[in-house]
C-alpha cells in the first residue's frame, strides 16, 4: 500500500526538531532509520502528518565508555552496535541480539533509539535493555531527562516520551567483574519478529554467588516485561539446577502471551521456560 500523504522536514540541529515537535504535536513523528515507522505508514497502522527526519543531526551517533556507563546514540545504527569492539568485549548481549534483527541491509540503517521509542514490545532492544538496566536520555524544549528503562514502556506502542521529546541517548551502567549477559529469540524464520526471545545480564562473585540479575522477555507481554520473580529467585543465591528451573517456571507462569500464527499461549510459555533456562546457562558461561 502506498502511506497517506504528509509534510517532511529534514531539520540540521536537534533545537530545530524539537520547535517542530512542539509545533505540529500528536500529528509529527519522528524519522531515524525508519522500518518500524514506514511499514506501518505503508499498511495506514499510522499515519502522520508530518514527518522530521533527524537523520542530518550531528553527534547523535556514537558508542562510548563515560562516567560509569556505555553510552550510546540514538542514531547508532544497529551495525554500528554488531561490530563495535568495546561492545563485544562487555556486552556480548548485543551481538546476541542484533544479528537476529532482520538482515544486513535493515541493520545497515535501523537505529537502536527507534527501536526503543517504537515501544514494541515484540522488537529484541527492549528486553535487552530491561535486563542490563539501562536509562534513556530524553531530550525536549526543557532540556534533558533521564528515564529509567523500567519507567519507560507504558502500553501497547507507548513510552515515557512527551511528545515533544526525542529520545537523544541510551546509558547503560557498565559490567563489573563477573559480569555477563546473553540474548536469544526463537523465530520462525530468520529475521522474523520473535515467537519468544529472552535476555539475561547476571553478575556472579568469587564463588558464584548471584549479585545481580536482569531477566528481559520479548513478545510475550503487550509490554516488554521484566522477569521479577524469576530475578528474585536467583539474586543473593548460588545458582543451581533447581534454582534455575524454577526461575524459568515463574516467567513461563507471569509473562502473557498471545496466541497467533507464531503459535499458541501454551506453546510460547513453554519456549520461554526453555530460553530461560538456556540464556542464565550462557550467561554464567561468559561469566566465568
Amino acid at each position: 500500500m502506498i502511506p497517506a500523504t504528509f509534510d517532511y522536514a529534514a531539520p540540521a540541529t536537534l533545537d530545530e526538531a524539537i520547535a517542530l515537535l512542539e509545533k505540529h504535536g500528536d500529528e509529527a513523528k519522528i524519522l531515524a532509520g525508519g522500518h518500524s515507522l514506514i511499514p506501518m505508514m505503508k499498511l495506514r497502522f499510522a499515519s502522520p502528518e508530518f514527518l522530521i527526519d533527524i537523520n542530518n543531526i550531528p553527534g547523535l551517533s556514537y558508542i562510548r565508555e563515560e562516567d560509569g556507563y556505555l553510552k550510546i546514540g540514538a542514531l547508532t545504527r544497529e551495525s554500528d552496535l554488531e561490530h563495535n569492539p568495546i561492545v563485544k568485549a562487555k556486552f556480548p548481549i548485543f551481538t546476541d541480539a542484533t544479528k537476529l534483527i532482520a538482515d544486513p541491509q535493515v541493520r545497515n540503517m535501523g537505529t537502536i533509539g527507534g527501536n526503543l521509542a517504537h515501544g514494541d514490545a515484540a522488537n529484541d532492544h527492549p528486553a535487552v535493555m530491561l535486563a542490563l538496566r539501562a536509562e534513556v536520555v530524553a531530550t525536549g524544549p526543557n532540556g534533558q531527562r533521564t528515564i529509567p528503562i523500567d519507567a519507560f514502556f507504558f502500553g501497547f506502542y507507548m513510552t515515557a516520551l512527551e511528545p515533544s521529546e526525542i529520545l537523544t541517548e541510551i546509558r547503560i551502567p557498565l559490567p563489573g567483574a563477573g559480569t555477563s549477559n546473553a540474548y536469544h529469540k526463537l523465530e520462525r524464520k530468520v529475521g522474523d519478529y520473535a515467537t519468544a526471545g529472552v535476555a539475561v545480564q547476571l553478575a556472579l562473585d568469587s564463588q558464584g554467588v548471584c549479585r545481580e540479575v536482569g531477566i528481559g522477555l520479548t513478545n510475550v507481554n503487550p509490554t516488554p516485561m521484566r522477569a521479577a520473580r524469576s530475578e528474585d529467585v536467583l539474586r543473593g543465591q548460588k545458582i543451581t539446577d533447581e534454582l534455575i528451573a524454577q526461575a524459568a517456571k515463574f516467567a513461563s507462569e507471569d509473562c502473557s502471551p498471545s496466541s497467533d500464527l507464531r503459535g499458541d499461549e501454551a506453546y510460547k510459555r513453554s519456549m520461554v521456560g526453555v530460553l530461560v533456562k538456556r540464556m542464565i546457562r550462557k550467561a554464567m558461561e561468559r561469566a566465568s
